[in-house]
């Protein structure tokens, strides 16, 4: 079975995706990119995470031709293929609709740096996409060019993207982003949030390069 180890990760972190309420139901999509055979594991279209089996992930190029499965991929491998070709240091795609994100994304602001651990994302803001139908090119196009350098963003009235140098740094990425939503819409309740300057973030990316152990991938701050 080509790339085994790639779509068993990818049905152990869907499992997690819908244990940790990351996504509901059939909802967000995950994949796994092998840079060196020009392969994507992704999860297929439609089918409980629970459910999902390693045989039941699609291995596709970044054309999107399936080269190994019998299932079709998730609606948005788009928003996977793209981000690959755009982004040469990702390895991994992990696009969820989690509560306090999502509904970020449906106001159409972005998250802002009312916690330093956005810097996560390799900026000091996760932007917000217009509004595109799922599955469409047109919102994998917009996704990518709004997330500019940094590895996550919100789609309008959708969900959220996070990437990383393999699906652990994905995952986290993605958790990291809903504890910062969360804290924001919280903070919003009471009053005004304090932003971070540029300064202060700028400070705190260049701190996280040295963060955690050496060879090692961080999942708090």
């Amino acid at each position: 079975m080509l790339l085994e180890k790639e779509r068993e990760l990818v049905v152990e972190y869907g499992k997690k995706m819908s244990a940790d309420r990351l996504c509901t139901g059939t909802s967000g999509n995950i994949s796994i990119y092998v840079p060196e055979r020009g392969l994507m594991a992704i999860s297929p279209s439609g089918i409980g995470y629970f459910d999902t089996r390693p045989e039941d992930v699609v291995v596709t190029d970044l054309d999107a031709r399936i080269v190994e499965g019998t299932r079709k991929p998730s609606s948005e491998w788009a928003l996977h293929t793209l981000f690959y070709k755009n982004k040469p240091h990702i390895r991994a795609v992990v696009h969820t609709h989690s509560m306090y994100c999502a509904t970020f994304a449906v106001l159409g602001q972005p998250l802002r740096a009312v916690h330093y651990a956005i810097a996560d994302a390799g900026a000091a803001e996760v932007p917000c996409t217009p509004y595109f139908p799922f599955g469409t090119l047109e919102l994998a196009q917009s996704a990518v060019e709004t997330a500019g350098a940094g590895d996550a963003v919100l789609l309008g009235n959708h969900g959220l993207v996070a990437c990383g140098k393999d699906i652990a740094g994905a995952y986290s990425l993605a958790q990291n982003m809903e504890y910062v939503a969360e804290l924001q819409y919280r903070a919003l309740c009471i009053g005004k949030p304090n932003v971070l300057s540029q300064e202060a973030m700028a400070d705190v990316m260049e701190r996280f390069r040295s963060y955690g152990q050496p060879h090692g991938g961080k999942t708090g701050y």
